[in-house]
């Protein structure tokens, strides 16, 4: 039975999310990702003016004059959401914890998908497969991913990032829209995202709280690592202490960015403090435009 809490947050997270779908993010999905899913439909004799990039070289083999292959846009779309559910995620010092953002988040990707005719499924995932919830339409569907989003009982506790990607080359055979929402405190994964982004569109959904980049300034403290339990005391009247401790932070920022550029990930930064409209419109826009310049 889902405690009456979890029912009322669902409740609250429906609203408040479908409504900024509505009012914020109202065609901006639709520009973005329509049209980029293209099935095979059939080949034809080569026309002047045809794509030279289009000829099928094997027909234009067998038939000893060009022809061409045919493509056709997939009139639906599937999106996949992979939702960390790591111990790591359920911490916030400021509105909220991560986890709850990233529900938050997960409700506004699902709402954008079933307003748009497109299926939506879900994966949550610690250092192993927590849940899949295949892709289906409907908002009854998208409140059962509302619902696994917001109340679920994990049973790890760590992250592996590379095992989610391999299970989702697995379930989905064909080309998915992908969401990865964590906050990437796990392993190298850098080569699985590699492989899996070239099959799938993955997009990293980065979720961060300011205390993982910035200590405030109050004398001893003890730090507990969320996945593993392991204590770190600091003294954070201690400057240098202080300072050592964002180097490292932003040091571990700069390299999840690079290494997304490397692999041609794009990456929507979320902040705990902040809201997660603009960061959701800048992307949409970046999106847009970059599909407008390869037309």
């Amino acid at each position: 039975m889902i405690p009456k809490e979890i029912i009322k947050k669902i409740r609250r997270i429906q609203i408040t999310t479908s409504r900024k779908v509505t009012d914020v993010f109202a065609g901006q999905y639709q520009s973005v990702f329509k049209g980029v899913g293209m099935e095979f439909a059939e080949v034809r004799e080569y026309l002047p003016g045809d794509e030279i990039r289009s000829i099928d070289w094997n027909v234009t083999a067998r038939m000893g004059h060009p022809y061409i292959k045919k493509f056709a846009e997939e009139r639906e779309l599937t999106i996949m959401i992979l939702l960390d559910v790591s111990m790591s995620c359920r911490f916030g010092t400021r509105n909220r914890l991560k986890s709850d953002l990233a529900a938050e988040l997960c409700s506004v990707i699902a709402f954008s998908a079933i307003q748009n005719n497109d299926k939506v499924g879900m994966i949550t995932f610690t250092d192993g497969i927590e849940k899949f919830i295949p892709p289906r339409k409907g908002l009854k569907h998208v409140l059962r991913v509302i619902r696994e989003a917001l109340y679920n009982k994990p049973q790890g506790a760590k992250t592996d990032i590379k095992n989610v990607l391999e299970y989702l080359n697995r379930v989905m055979t064909r080309r998915t829209i992908t969401f990865v929402v964590s906050d990437f405190l796990a392993p190298d994964f850098k080569k699985t995202l590699a492989i899996i982004n070239k099959k799938h569109d993955v997009i990293a959904v980065n979720i961060t709280d300011p205390a993982e980049r910035k200590l405030p300034k109050t004398g001893l403290i003890t730090l507990y690592d969320a996945e593993n339990g392991s204590p770190l005391v600091l003294d954070t009247s201690d400057e240098d202490a202080r300072n050592q401790y964002e180097n490292r932070a932003m040091v571990s920022f700069v390299q999840r960015q690079q290494l997304f550029r490397s692999v041609n990930v794009d990456n929507i930064d979320i902040r705990t403090d902040e809201s997660y409209v603009e960061p959701l419109t800048r992307f949409f826009r970046l999106r847009a435009r970059r599909k407008v310049r390869r037309r």
